[in-house]
């Protein structure tokens, strides 16, 4: 179908199969292959069968959902060893309606009326969904559309940073608010971080599309606190890199935000924000926490609040004579999904739960077509428990996995780290990483 390392999104209407958008691979799908897909899928619900997703002779993998009786998309990877596992591809789906609800709502999404309208409408999605595909296939340090956790930065001197936030937000007559570094979160108040994960990660990439713009009032819907009611995304860009965001309601308008608050409160913060800006080009963790020499990437995940933060040591970081040359940045952030991905659909898989369906075929009667039950590990009968470590050796690395009730580490290694001591170096690096930040 598709050459490697691609994948391919499209939407289409429920009902009739029109198709509405395709983005991802520069080369289209025929038209006769999107109309196979549409009607195998189709053929299955006839016959009481919900057809989730499959895998081709050569490798390609193929999943279908059906969002609200309404819309469906379908995403196709290309073939090859290092093609996007069905964790992603689920994932991916899922984002991506939230996406078109984030900007166009569920109404509008849930009835559609005018499908040539809908088109239209729809390209306003595209530049946000394009940011979904590329965090899917490239090494930017982003797990957020994968691990459903927003992207953090953990700044050094968060306190009088945190004081700025609120009393901004505040005053800008709100009680969401957050500053976003480099794309991560550093800092949000208290209501922002009760929004849903999702939201927060989708809210995030959209005020960072809108790069090199110094100001914006955007509408956006909340996918899960509000998909029909549209609320306004306010962004101010403080320095290159570095935005604050408020969610408020019609008022105030932005020009008395821009011009009566933005400078009042952060022009004093200008040096702190620098400070953050140059660590987060180092690492998205503070300088108080020293990893390992042999760590070569970690995912730190904090399972209550659904915060994460992603570190991996820069070339030359480490000063111990025995450290081996590090992999590039690109390869150790792709071991990290597919390590991540690798965990949680054999292992961890209570922090993967599968969607329920949304096809208008009875559960009862239906049967789902999953590769997904397949992936987990056989264990001797009477072996209920659920683990909570795990690990992996590979021709190029080791990782390990570590799972406690609040925590979950995924750790990536270099080869010299003895296959016995991954479990301590893990204990250790947790701690290293919590016991300074708090995280």
């Amino acid at each position: 179908m598709l050459q490697a390392e691609t994948v391919q999104l499209l939407c289409l209407t429920a009902a009739s199969g029109v198709p509405l958008f395709s983005r991802g691979s520069s080369k289209q799908l025929p038209f006769s292959v999107i109309g196979s897909l549409n009607g195998v899928h189709m053929f299955g619900a006839g016959q009481g069968v919900l057809l989730s997703s499959c895998e081709t002779e050569r490798g390609s993998r193929v999943v279908w959902r059906v969002f609200q009786d309404s819309l469906m998309l379908i995403a196709v990877s290309g073939s090859g060893n290092n093609t996007l596992s069905e964790l992603h591809l689920r994932r991916l789906l899922e984002n991506t309606w939230n996406c078109m609800v984030l900007v166009l709502g569920q109404d509008e999404l849930a009835n559609v009326r005018n499908v040539e309208r809908l088109k239209r409408e729809l390209r306003s999605c595209y530049r946000l969904i394009d940011r979904l595909l590329e965090r899917s296939g490239e090494d930017q340090g982003f797990m957020g559309d994968l691990t459903h956790c927003a992207d953090c930065l953990l700044p050094a001197q968060p306190g009088i940073l945190q004081e700025a936030l609120d009393s901004f937000t505040q005053a800008a007559d709100s009680e969401f608010g957050c500053l976003l570094i480099r794309g991560r979160v550093a800092l949000a108040t208290e209501k922002w971080w009760r929004l849903a994960p999702q939201e927060v990660i989708l809210l995030s990439t959209l005020a960072n599309t809108l790069s090199g713009v110094t100001s914006c009032d955007y509408p956006v819907f909340l996918p899960h606190g509000s998909p029909t009611v549209a609320h306004r995304l306010l962004c101010f860009q403080l320095l290159p890199s570095a935005v604050v965001c408020v969610l408020c309601g019609p008022s105030p308008s932005l020009h008395r935000v821009e011009s009566e608050l933005v400078g009042g409160f952060w022009s004093p913060m200008a040096e702190t924000l620098r400070g953050c800006l140059e660590q987060a080009e180092r690492s998205a963790l503070p300088p108080s926490v020293s990893l390992r020499w042999d760590v070569q990437a970690l995912l730190l995940i904090n399972r209550e609040t659904r915060r994460s933060v992603v570190a991996c040591p820069r070339a030359g970081s480490h000063a111990h004579s025995e450290a081996p040359p590090l992999s590039s940045p690109a390869r150790r952030w792709e071991l990290l999904r597919h390590f991540y991905t690798f965990a949680v659909t054999r292992y961890f898989t209570s922090e993967e739960v599968p969607a329920s369906p949304t096809s208008p075929a009875s559960p009862a009667s239906s049967t789902p077509v999953t590769a997904h039950e397949s992936l987990h590990e056989e264990f001797s009968g009477g072996f209920t428990h659920q683990p909570t470590q795990c690990y992996l050796v590979t021709d190029e690395c080791k990782c390990y996995g570590l799972q406690t009730p609040q925590h979950q580490l995924y750790l990536i290694t270099d080869l010299t780290v003895p296959t016995f001591a991954l479990r301590s170096v893990a204990t250790l690096t947790l701690s290293a990483v919590t016991g300074p930040t708090g995280f």
